[in-house]
C-alpha cells in the first residue's frame, strides 16, 4: 500500500516554488512526484534547484502578472511538459510597506490584478484541459488575513499592518476556489485551499524579534508555523486520500483564528 501522502508518478506545477513556504513544498515534491515544475522570478527556482540539488524539479522564471502572454505560456509548457495531475498556485500581491490612509486606488487595484486575475486565467486554463482526462487537482493558497483582519497592536514601528488589499485579494481566492470547485466538480476536478496562519519569513524572525513574540501570543500553541509545517497539509490536499475532499479550506495557522 503506498503512502497516504503518495504522490508518486504525478506531475506537479507549484508557482511561487522558489519562496518561503514554497521551497519547502517544491523540495518535499521532488522527492515524490515523476516531475515538478517550479516557477518563480527569474533565477529563484533555478537557485532553489541548484542549492537542494533537486533532482526531478524543473525550474522555470515565470512572472505570472504578465496576463496577456499567460495562455500561450500555459500552452507551450503543457506541451513541453505534459498536463498536470495537480497546481499549487502561491503567487499573491500586496502594497505592503503602507499605510491605510497612503493606499492609492491603483494600488489597490494594482493588487488585485496581480493576485487574482492570474489566478483566474491558469486555474481555468488548465481545469479546461483536465476535462479531458477527468481528473485534477488545485490547491489555491489563502491567509488567516482572508479570514479575519490584522490586530494593528503588535505592528510597531517601522513596521505596518498588514495591508488591506492583500486581505481582500485573499478572501477573494478563497471565494474563487470554493467557485470553481462547484464548476469544475462534475468533471472530476478538485479546488481546495490551504490557508496559512503566521509564518514569517526568516529575515522578519530575525529583524523584528517584538513583532515575532506577539505573534507567539495570539496563537494557541503559543508559537509561530515553521515553512516545513505547510507541507503535510498541501501534499494530502494533493494526493489521492484527498479524492472527496473539494471546496475546502484547510486552516494551518496554531489556532489564530479560533479566538
Amino acid at each position: 500500500m503506498k503512502p497516504w501522502y503518495s504522490l508518486e508518478g504525478k506531475i506537479i506545477w507549484v508557482t511561487g516554488g522558489a519562496g518561503y513556504l514554497g521551497s519547502a513544498i517544491t523540495t518535499a515534491l521532488d522527492a515524490q512526484c515523476a516531475k515538478v515544475l517550479c516557477c518563480d522570478l527569474p533565477g529563484k527556482a533555478e537557485a532553489l534547484v541548484r542549492d537542494q540539488k533537486l533532482t526531478r524539479t524543473v525550474p522555470l522564471s515565470l512572472d505570472i502578472n504578465h496576463t496577456a502572454g499567460l495562455p500561450d505560456t500555459i500552452d507551450a509548457l503543457v506541451a513541453a511538459h505534459g498536463l498536470p495531475d495537480g497546481v499549487v498556485h502561491l503567487v499573491y500581491a500586496s502594497s505592503s510597506g503602507k499605510h491605510l490612509e497612503a493606499i492609492t486606488a491603483e494600488e489597490f487595484k494594482r493588487t488585485f490584478d496581480q493576485a487574482l486575475t492570474p489566478t483566474f486565467i491558469l486555474c481555468r486554463a488548465l481545469a479546461e484541459r483536465m476535462k479531458v482526462r477527468g481528473s485534477g487537482c488545485f490547491v489555491l493558497f489563502g491567509s488567516m488575513y482572508g479570514i479575519v483582519p490584522p490586530d494593528p497592536r503588535i505592528y510597531h514601528d517601522p513596521m505596518t499592518p498588514n495591508p488591506i488589499d492583500y486581505g481582500a485579494s485573499k478572501a477573494a481566492t478563497l471565494q474563487m476556489s470554493r467557485y470553481l470547485a462547484v464548476h469544475y466538480g462534475s468533471a472530476g476536478i478538485r479546488f481546495n485551499c490551504v490557508t496559512p496562519g503566521p509564518f514569517p519569513n526568516p529575515s522578519v524572525q530575525k529583524n523584528h524579534p517584538e513583532f515575532i513574540s506577539d505573534l507567539n501570543r495570539k496563537t494557541a500553541l503559543n508559537r509561530i508555523g515553521q515553512n516545513a509545517e505547510i507541507i503535510g497539509p498541501t501534499l494530502f490536499l494533493l494526493s489521492d486520500s484527498a479524492s472527496y475532499v473539494t471546496g475546502h479550506s484547510l486552516v494551518v495557522d496554531g489556532g489564530w483564528t479560533t479566538w
